[in-house]
């Protein structure tokens, strides 16, 4: 008996990784004109969260490993949207958003909230429940399996 063949298009990490960068480019290109890449506004939301955020924290709760987030954070650095602030112990530094960055962080986030509210919108509230439902069940699987 030979073993199951995967089949690409059902198999279900792949498909939310597809779902994923589909509206991850959609989204960005709803705020192309902002001037900031998807990689730089992850960035800016992870450190949007906190007064001030460590860099390897960034690389904790984004999906971008830690050369990704080294790129954007100097990109966002050089644009003056996020400074760099030193710690006691040199070693870590923290991130934070500028007031420019705090601003421009505001206007992304409106059309970031715009367009997930869009998507959902587009679902019946009953499929809406069950699917945020079962994306939360899939993430607390997924973190007790680690």
């Amino acid at each position: 008996m030979s073993a199951p063949r995967l089949k690409l298009d059902a198999f279900t990490p792949y498909r939310i990784v597809a779902l994923g960068r589909r509206m991850s480019e959609a989204l960005g290109a709803a705020y192309r004109n902002e001037g900031i890449s998807i990689p730089e506004w992850r960035v800016m939301a992870a450190v949007a969260q906190a007064p001030s955020v460590a860099a390897r924290d960034v690389v904790a709760v984004t999906p971008m490993d830690k050369m990704a987030v080294s790129r954007a954070v100097a990109a966002l650095e050089r644009k003056g949207l996020i400074e760099r602030e030193q710690r006691r112990d040199r070693r870590v530094s923290t991130l934070k958003l500028t007031a420019k960055g705090e601003t421009l962080f505001e206007r992304i986030a409106a059309i970031a909230l715009r367009y997930e509210d869009s998507l959902l919108q587009r679902l019946p509230p009953s499929t809406r429940k069950a699917f945020l439902d079962g994306l939360a069940a899939l993430e607390t699987v997924e973190r007790a399996a680690e």
